[in-house]
């Protein structure tokens, strides 16, 4: 079973519906964390959206990277360039990969405009996840 982390700045958002999606695409394959490089808490509206698409992330915690540390994963996946830059020296031979998805958390508008912004980056970040299982795990 691969290890992988998904790394972000606050561990709220697009790392968490990283995780779920990974997990369920992943299933009995894949082993997943994520954390920031700070911890923001989950966001309740990307708990939402994703629980619209059939994925339960309540019981996700936002961490930090220093949580894991001491791990060794296969994979660190940054999903956003703020993560990457500040992404710690891991002392493993883990591959690194990076895709920069776009905050839904500072979207701004009407409840409409911002949960199709919300909506947007999920459908994004879901096609990632499963073509990442799909071709590497």
């Amino acid at each position: 079973m691969k290890k992988i982390l998904v790394l972000c700045t606050g561990n709220s958002c697009r790392s968490q519906m990283a995780h779920g999606y990974l997990e369920h695409f992943g299933k009995g394959k894949v082993e997943v964390y994520s954390a920031g490089v700070e911890v923001h808490g989950l966001n309740p509206i990307a708990v939402g959206i994703m629980n619209e698409d059939g994925i339960d992330i309540t019981k996700k915690t936002s961490n930090h990277i220093d949580d894991y540390m001491e791990l060794e994963f296969d994979l660190v996946f940054t999903v956003c360039d703020n993560a990457k830059e500040s992404c710690p020296y891991f002392p493993t031979t883990a591959e690194m990969i990076h895709h920069s998805f776009t905050d839904p958390a500072g979207a701004t508008g009407s409840v409409k405009e911002i949960l199709a912004s919300f909506r947007a980056v999920r459908t994004e970040i879901k096609e990632f996840c499963k073509e990442l299982v799909n071709n590497n795990l």
